[in-house]
């Protein structure tokens, strides 16, 4: 007799194959089965509950999977499902967007530096556009690097002067390192939440910047800094000299650290946060609102990991009540988990951002391993956050792109997988124009504006990949599907639609290679035309089949042709989502 465990969601007892088939098109099998392993249990002895409601349900479900297999209604049922799965992510900004990273006060030169000087008292130093920045020695006065109080003096103004350039590249979210009042120039060590650094202007300045944004359909999303705050900041201050002060419940004090109170990460200048703490918690969720109320539209959580579950829960709940369709990804060096929102019960973490440049760079050439790897990821996390998941190569904590991968060949190819996997492809500001720098500080210099030119290749090509991504409803919000392939790394990308149907195939070898590979999409007829977005070329899809050659260190991204006339487009008459479609014709 097969074993029976309880759902907690019903307290009914269940076996594994009445639960699959109950959850099953809801969420993927690895989910059930993690689900079954880990949250069920299995009943007391002497307790027998009714199987009454949702256990009857479940129970008829598995007996009629079982008996019927798939039938032509339950498919038609699926078709209309996955319509309106997909018209939802049409509408939702946060899905497959363009993210542009900016670090203020290195982006674009102030209007005139020197009648700013007051803002930057000793011992921070103003350095000329020109400059690079240098690592220096620790401060013991301060307790931060002299690299850390270099400044350039961008700010929100100069960043607005150049609008129309993040106009042309067709951005869709501008990211913002931290804005908030701080004494270092990265702003990660927050002295007021509420307040906007003065270095980058007023409040006005910041309304200006978001109406610009917002009148070209884009969106603002700001950097939280939530786990700790800059020593300098009045609660710490308080805290520090008043034993008997409330704000001590915000940080941790005690003869165990070595200044008397925890810091984080080896700064003397962050003091860690005591989350627990009501007060603080409801103090965050206020500055969280405020900012969104202001006219941000999103936040970025720094190193989000050590938020914990629930805190992050309670901030993404704060948000989402400011403004309902905001969004919190959230900064996580971990494999995402497969029990995220499964059963709906337990706290679910904000999308995350997901550092690949490691491991696109290490799996580009290892053909169906490399495929495998990121379907993996999809299955063991979940599509609809993948979807909202920022793919970051390159930013302010790691080496640029162009440092760290070696030759334009190899760039590019990252930069193609960048743009054609699930996610949101977030472009650190200079890596498009070629900008090269190792870790803190030389990944962070001034933007090199003189190198905007029609000339520039890097350019050329991160244009190029934008473009593929905001034409290709595929690309944007498509599931994702690894192919079976030998050398090359292939997958799909589709959607409710044929015509949105897109095959890339990726050579990261030294080698050209021509390959046969299945596509297994029974949507896709016979004889039916692609073309490599690209190159250029054309090729023929027949029997579920693509045949050609991918020259070393080189992508091709296939996307279906509009043949609606000719007799390979007229056999789609009453194939949902292509062009030949009869009007009538419904899933």
């Amino acid at each position: 007799m097969a074993e029976k465990r309880v759902d907690p969601l019903d307290g009914q007892s269940y076996s594994y194959q009445e639960l699959l088939a109950y959850y099953k098109g809801k969420f993927k099998k690895s989910q059930i089965q993690l689900y079954w392993n880990e949250v069920c249990y299995v009943q007391a002895a002497g307790k027998k509950p009714k199987a009454k409601g949702k256990a009857k349900a479940k129970a008829k479900a598995a007996t009629k999977a079982k008996e019927d297999g798939p039938t032509s209604s339950t498919m038609t049922k699926a078709a209309e499902d996955l319509v309106k799965v997909m018209a939802k992510r049409d509408k939702d900004w946060r899905v497959g967007c363009v993210v542009y990273q900016v670090f203020v006060d290195r982006f674009a030169p102030p209007a005139d530096l020197q009648a700013k000087k007051e803002l930057f008292p000793a011992p921070c130093t103003l350095h000329e556009w020109s400059e690079n920045p240098t690592r220096g020695l620790q401060n013991k006065e301060t307790g931060y690097w002299e690299h850390e109080l270099q400044f350039w003096g961008g700010d929100l103004p100069s960043l607005l002067g150049k609008f129309d350039y993040l106009k042309d590249l067709s951005i869709d979210v501008l990211y913002l390192q931290p804005i908030c009042k701080a004494f270092s120039n990265h702003k990660y060590d927050a002295t007021d939440y509420n307040e906007l650094e003065p270095q980058y202007g007023t409040s006005d300045d910041f309304q200006a910047l978001v109406k610009a944004l917002h009148a070209e359909d884009m969106k603002l999303v700001l950097d939280g800094v939530f786990n700790h705050m800059g020593k300098r900041n009045e609660a710490v201050q308080e805290a520090l000299k008043d034993k008997e002060s409330k704000k001590r419940d915000w940080f941790y004090f005690g003869d165990e650290y070595p200044q008397g109170f925890k810091t984080w990460g080896g700064a003397d200048s962050l003091v860690e946060l005591r989350l627990e703490t009501k007060p603080l918690m409801n103090y965050i969720k206020y500055v969280v609102a405020s900012w969104l109320g202001g006219g941000a539209d999103g936040w970025r959580l720094d190193v989000a990991q050590e938020l914990g579950f629930r805190h992050l829960q309670t901030i993404t709940d704060a948000a989402h009540r400011a403004k309902k369709s905001s969004l919190v990804v959230g900064e996580v060096w971990a494999y995402p988990s497969s029990m995220d929102g499964l059963h709906g019960r337990g706290p679910k973490p904000p999308p995350r951002r997901r550092d690949l440049r490691r491991r696109l760079r290490g799996l580009r050439g290892s053909g169906l391993a490399a495929a495998e790897a990121v379907g993996d990821l999809v299955e063991d996390s979940c599509i609809e956050d993948v979807l909202k998941s920022w793919i970051v190569v390159s930013n302010h904590d790691m080496p640029r792109l162009g440092s760290k991968v070696e030759g334009d060949a190899d760039r590019n190819l990252v930069q193609i997988l960048q743009f054609t996997l699930p996610g949101c492809p977030l472009i650190y500001y200079g890596d498009e124009i070629g900008m090269v720098g190792g870790d803190d500080p030389d990944n962070r210099a001034p933007f090199t504006w003189e190198k905007v030119s029609e000339g520039n290749s890097a350019l050329s090509h991160t244009k190029t990949c934008i473009k593929l991504r905001k034409s290709l409803r595929g690309l944007r919000i498509g599931d994702y599907r690894a192919l079976r392939a030998g050398r090359l790394m292939a997958f799909m990308r589709t959607t409710d639609r044929v015509q949105d149907t897109v095959v890339v195939l990726v050579n990261g070898s030294s080698a050209d290679v021509k390959e046969t590979v299945v596509v297994p999409d029974t949507r896709i007829l016979g004889y039916t035309l692609f073309k490599d977005e690209l190159s250029g070329e054309e090729i023929r899809i027949l029997g579920g089949t693509v045949n050609c050659e991918v020259k070393a260190k080189s992508a091709r991204v296939f996307a279906m042709v509009n043949e609606s006339e000719n007799p390979s487009g007229a056999q789609y008459k009453r194939v949902f989502g292509h062009w030949a479609t009869f009007k009538g014709i419904k899933p």
